[in-house]
This record gives structure tokens, sequence and C-alpha cells, in this order.
């Protein structure tokens, strides 16, 4: 589904001449007004986002001399409809934010739905009064259809912010009036909930008018998406048991609305259409997927005819600078936490538990709860298809500097051990399992090296912090190096300065 944001759009700007003198752009405007819908010459065209509107609001058949915005709902009525309206969870913040600048500035904001229905009307008494005189009342409908051309309905006919002036307003009625309004569009599925408008007298005109309610809709779609983020976190947390229950099988956890809010061993659209109920679905890749309603969204398990492709995960840990993590040949930033629990998962190809990552972290002393946490993070750093749980492990291919350099040792291969061999594993990190291989990894690269005999060998183990000062492998280097060979100078003078 694709949609665009409020705060993609940008609105076509009222003409300067409003802002310099808004009582001579007011006459003019009713020139046109008169002259457009008369047949007439117009001194000038109508800017192109309201000509189109009254184009709309005639194709409706609003009468220009004689429309009034029709009563919906009483107002008590009107309780239940707020109580239930997504906006309602924005109202606190557009208060804070609008009615009090309306109230200076001889303003109210006006809150409709997406269908031009008034829910929310607030601001300064004495326009509140004025405005009861137009019909312009909570329980109302303007949308264009009804009300011809306004900024609530025009933003909403559009889907952008507009500010209408004077004439500008089909319907005569309104012409001693200014408002500009912007649509506000829900985060989950993108449709349009409702606008946002200030409205006031025509002498109260401000440049600032149409910023202020494109700001505030912004802000109104912001809040929205941080609780929306909420409750997705909160299905995540119910609903993950049953991911998990897949056991490495490609699945997702899915929203109500489709979006996708974890996977597992599959990668996904943002979003994939669900029907009521459940069901099968064909994927945009042409995969074939099943739907099974949950209390709160669905569990997608996709049919696959075979293995997926697995992604590759590649660890350069051993070295004397920072490292490197990638993914697919991406790098991917990493925190040394996430790299030391990659490398134990690394170490251990059958997986682990919870428990045993902790011990194996953090000693006696760990807490499973702390590290299913940074494992949630750490899934979410890498993308899907890397990390698999029940037990926790990498579906991932892996190519890690310390696996082969372990392969290498095995095989007693001098050269290729010290060449995967650039310096300790993780030299920052103190979990205990990490130190026990550091150590292992180190000791056993520098005996390889020396029971070997080859320079090459020696060489590039003391090229590294492990064995810059190791006395045995400058001596060692010492008797292997040919007399000609320029290095056998720099091991002699360092080992003197060792001296």
């Amino acid at each position: 589904m694709k949609w665009v944001s409020t705060l993609e759009y940008v609105a076509e700007p009222p003409e300067n001449d409003m802002l310099r003198d808004p009582e001579s752009y007011a006459r003019l405007l009713q020139r046109v007004h008169d002259a457009v819908l008369t047949g007439m010459p117009a001194p000038r065209s109508p800017r192109s986002v309201v000509s189109e509107s009254w184009e709309r609001s005639l194709a409706a058949q609003v009468d220009p001399e004689d429309s009034e915005a029709p009563f919906i709902f009483e107002s008590a009525e009107l309780n239940d409809l707020r109580a239930q309206h997504p906006l309602a969870a924005v109202m606190p913040l557009l208060r804070e934010t609008l009615v009090t600048i309306a109230d200076d500035a001889e303003h109210m904001m006006v809150v409709t739905d997406a269908d031009g229905l008034v829910l929310w009307r607030e601001g300064a008494t004495g326009v509140l009064r004025r405005a009861d005189s137009l019909l312009l009342a909570e329980g109302t409908r303007w949308s264009e259809e009804t009300t011809g051309t306004n900024a609530m309905g025009t933003s909403l006919a559009t889907g952008r912010p507009v500010q209408i002036y004077s004439a500008e307003h089909l319907v005569r009625r309104y012409h001693n009036w200014t408002c500009a309004a912007a649509p506000v569009r829900d985060p989950d599925t993108g449709v349009l909930l409702g606008s946002i408008d200030v409205t006031g007298p025509l002498h109260t005109v401000h440049p600032a008018m149409l910023a202020l309610v494109t700001a505030s809709a912004q802000l109104a779609e912001g809040r929205l998406r941080a609780q929306l983020a909420v409750r997705d976190e909160k299905v995540r947390r119910a609903n993950m048991r049953h991911l998990e229950a897949l056991r490495g099988r490609p699945g997702a956890l899915l929203s109500a609305g489709g979006r996708v809010l974890a996977t597992e061993a599959c990668l996904l659209p943002s979003t994939v259409e669900v029907r009521r109920g459940g069901g099968t679905v064909t994927l945009p890749d042409g995969r074939i997927a099943t739907l099974d309603p949950l209390d709160e969204g669905y569990l997608l398990r996709v049919a696959t005819a075979g293995s997926p492709t697995r992604r590759r995960l590649t660890l350069e840990y051993l070295t004397d600078g920072t490292g490197s993590t990638t993914v697919d040949g991406r790098d991917i930033p990493f925190t040394l936490r996430h790299a030391e629990l990659l490398t134990l998962l690394a170490l251990r190809p059958r997986g682990l538990s919870a428990e045993q990552l902790a011990l194996q972290l953090y000693g006696e002393s760990g807490n499973p709860v702390t590290v299913r946490a940074e494992i949630h993070r750490l899934r979410t750093q890498l993308g899907t298809g890397v990390v698999q749980t029940r037990p926790y492990r990498l579906a991932a291919e892996v190519n890690a500097d310390f696996l082969r350099a372990r392969t290498a040792l095995r095989r007693t291969d001098a050269r290729e051990a010290t060449r995967c061999f650039r310096g300790p594993l993780l030299p920052e990190s103190e979990a205990p399992a990490i130190l026990e291989e550091r150590e292992s990894i180190t000791a056993q690269v520098r005996q390889l090296a020396l029971n070997s005999g080859d320079p090459d060998a020696l060489w590039s183990f003391w090229e590294t912090s492990c064995g810059a000062d190791d006395l045995a492998i400058l001596e060692a280097l010492s008797t292997t190096l040919a007399s000609t060979d320029p290095r056998l100078a720099v091991v002699r003078a360092h080992r003197a300065r060792l001296d």
C-alpha cells in the first residue's frame, strides 16, 4: 500500500498580495469570483487549487449563493464519535499547539473527520459566536460536496495543506472569512483520518496560518506514529511465541492491517495484503503463504519448494582495530555486546539457550532476560534470516576470521593461521567465554608459528600487538630470516630496544 504523509507535501502558497494588502486582495478576489461564475472576463485567474475545487464543488451542485453546512449529528450524538475517532488521541497535543494561539489571534481550531464532519471546535469566544451564524459548528459537515471550496473540505479532497482566503470560498456567505487546513493520515494504513483547521474573520489573516496547521498535522501524525510503535511492540511481545514455534521455517508476524512486525527466515515487503479471517495469500514475488488469525494481527507462514537462500554473515574480529560485521556485503554498525553474541553463536553452530549465553557473557551473575533483549536488538539490526531462535543460532552462511584461524590450527597451517590472525579476538571484551577463546587462539597461533620455523608466519604474528614485544618470536625471527632479508635488521633493532 503506497501513501504519502502530510510531511511530504508542499502546499500551493497564497498570493503575496494577500499578505501585503489583505483588503485590496479580497476585493480583487471578489471580482474574480463574480466574473468566473458569470462567464465574464476575469481580471486574473484563480489559483489552480481554487479553480479545481470550484469545479468539483459546482459538479456536486453546490449553490454559490445559497448553500450552508448541513447538521449531521447533534452534540449529544458526537460524544461516541469523538471517543472512537483516532484523532481523539492527539487532541491534547492540538489544544496545546493551536488553541492558545487561536485565542490570542481571534481564530478557532476546527478538527474534522475524513468526511469533513466537524468533531471538535475550540478557540476565541467571539469567533465561535460568529461562526455559529455560518453553521461552522460541531456536528456539521464541511466537505466540498456540501459547502463548496473551504480549507477543511479542500484539504481532504486534495490530501494537501491549503489556505482559502475570502472570495476563494465558492459560497458567498463565507467571503468574510479566511481558513487554513492540513490533512492527517493514519500511520498504519495511510488513509485520511481528518483535517486540522485554523479559521478566523477576514481581518485576522496571517502569513503563518498555513505553516502552523501543516506543522500541527505533522506533530499529530508523529504522535500517532509513536503510539503505533508502542502498540506494535505489545503485539510482538504477546505473539512472538507463535513465530518462534515455526522453529526456523519461514514466516512473519503481521499487524491487523498487514504490516510486517517480525520475520523468521524470509524476506518480505513492509506490508502484506491480508484478508479478514485469514486464508491463503500470494506474495508479490509469487510465493504462497497462509494467514493464521491471532488475537491481534496474523501469523504468516510461507510455503517454500526448497530451502530459502541463506544470507552471508562475515565477521572480522581478529584485529588490533575495530573489526567489522557485514551481512550480504553490507557493513552493519555493531556494539561490543553484539559482536560477543555473534562470536559465541558462530563458535556453537548448534545454538545456545538464553541461559547458556548469559553464563558465557556474564558469568554466574548473568540474566537470561538481558540476553533476550540484546538478541532482539541484534536481530533487528541484522535483518531477517541471520539469527534464529529456540535455540539461538546463526542461520546465515558464516565467514569468520576466528573460525578460519581455528581450521588452520587444526591443519597446522602456520601461514594461514597467522594470515587470519591480525590481532586478539575482541580485545576489549571481558566476557568469560570470549576471554577464554581469545587466550586459546592467541596461544595456539603463537606456538604454531614458533614450531613452524617459517619466517613469514613468524613475521605475521610479530606484526600484531600480541607478538610485537614477544622475545621468543624475535629470537625465532633472528635465526630464521636470511642474512639478506631486510626484515632482519628491523628485528635486531627492535630486540635491541627491548634489551
